[in-house]
């Protein structure tokens, strides 16, 4: 049995909620309503997607995790900017971004080397680190604001979570399969 994962970094509610009310903002700019908005509640910042695993790779991953993150401080993101991108040739997004911060590419490089250690092929190479506020179809009417909103806000990065992801009636469900706490 597979099942679908990533690697990500919690959103506290106190963070989520005026994320959210940036996210709010945005609303408008959905002409075609094709926008599928995020729960607050599920707001994670990904570090990097991992696609099907077994539940053996997740033992491995879980391993190599623990042993690969001992080292790794916390710090904190600054979440600076929203941003509208395609994903994929299937997806575009809305999502709050960090501008370039050595910390967090540190940190998602070396998820992508657990995930590689652990046998699964990682092949992303425009991935950023985001937290994703609406996912739409490549082809949406979404109309990209002259001014985004900027969020102003700082996340801790101090625990490193894979999850697994389920497709729900109202978006995806996630699941936390484990953590791993960063040195403070």
């Amino acid at each position: 049995m597979k099942i679908r994962t990533f690697f990500a970094l919690p959103i506290p509610e106190r963070i989520a909620r005026p994320l959210s009310d940036c996210a709010d903002t945005l609303c408008e700019y959905d002409r075609g309503l094709d926008a599928q908005w995020v729960d607050s509640t599920n707001y994670h910042l990904t570090l990097c997607f991992l696609g099907n695993v077994t539940l053996d790779q997740v033992s491995e991953l879980e391993a190599i995790a623990r042993e690969g993150l001992q080292d790794q401080p916390a710090f904190m993101v600054p979440l600076d900017h929203l941003g509208y991108y395609r994903a994929n040739p299937r997806l575009s997004v809305l999502a709050a971004l960090t501008s370039h911060h050595e910390a967090l590419e540190a940190l998602h490089l070396r998820m992508v080397n657990i995930a590689k250690k652990a046998g699964i092929r990682y092949d992303e190479r425009d991935f950023k680190p985001h937290v994703t506020l609406a996912r739409l179809p490549a082809r949406n009417r979404f109309e990209v604001p002259e001014s985004w909103p900027e969020p102003g806000l700082t996340t801790p990065a101090d625990s490193v979570v894979l999850y697994q992801s389920r497709p729900g009636e109202r978006g995806s469900i996630y699941t936390p399969l484990f953590d791993v706490h960063l040195s403070t």
